[in-house]
């Protein structure tokens, strides 16, 4: 069973982030802050990874002019989703599905939080891609995921640093070791640089990095201007 579908991993899910992500609170902030830049008091905001709701309840909350659509493929992570936002959900499109079946609108921005670093090279080019099209002329594309060096010895130096974050926020030492060695050997996970190559190659412009937490790092992009 996939964990977005186990009930129990699902109902365990907003505790995860919050001791897992360095900064997690401050990443939602800073995402808000991003894309209220050009959104502006009113707009429409697009959010894939959206299950759980998590960043979606903060955004309706600090912007009460905003309406959203949330993507995400899983049913029982959209249903908590629902859970979360309360009565914001009234604000809230979700879509059970992947980008390339989400309506084609052109948003005012998107976000894309904790959900890249699942994703293959050539798959994530193309989520992408994808992403950029629901775009309007310059609208902002908000993104963090797990993002570390490749070659020794600063893939393990990271990896390490990250346990040592996962202990201190509560992890038992033993899994935050497992934890770890499945991030290093299973996710494709790709360094900085070719994260931030791949949202140029994706039609993105004026790439920032804005956040950095041990191995997660956060950009925004914007969309060419046309």
């Amino acid at each position: 069973m996939q964990p977005f579908s186990d009930p129990q991993a699902v109902a365990r899910y907003a505790e995860g982030p919050v001791r897992l992500v360095p900064g997690f609170h401050g990443l939602q902030e800073m995402a808000s802050i991003l894309l209220a830049e050009r959104v502006g008091a009113a707009g429409r905001v697009l959010v894939l990874g959206a299950g759980g709701g998590l960043e979606l309840k903060l955004f309706a909350e600090r912007h009460p002019g905003w309406r959203f659509l949330g993507v995400d493929p899983s049913a029982e992570m959209l249903a908590l989703a629902r859970t979360t936002l309360g009565p914001l959900a009234s604000r809230v499109d979700l879509h059970a599905g992947y980008i390339d079946t989400a309506p084609v609108e052109q948003f005012d921005g998107a976000t894309c939080l904790l959900t890249l670093h699942f994703i293959p090279a050539a798959e994530r080019l193309r989520t992408l891609v994808e992403l950029r099209r629901r775009l309007k002329p310059g609208a902002p594309l908000v993104v963090a995921h797990h993002s570390f060096p490749h070659s020794e010895p600063g893939k393990t130096r990271w990896l390490k640093r990250y346990a040592a974050f996962s202990v201190a926020s509560g992890v038992p030492a033993d899994n935050a070791d497992r934890a770890i060695e499945a991030i290093g050997a299973r996710l494709p996970v790709l360094s900085p640089e070719e994260d931030a190559a791949l949202l140029r190659e994706a039609g993105f412009e004026t790439v920032e990095l804005f956040y950095a937490g041990f191995t997660f790092k956060g950009w925004v992009a914007y969309q060419q201007a046309g």
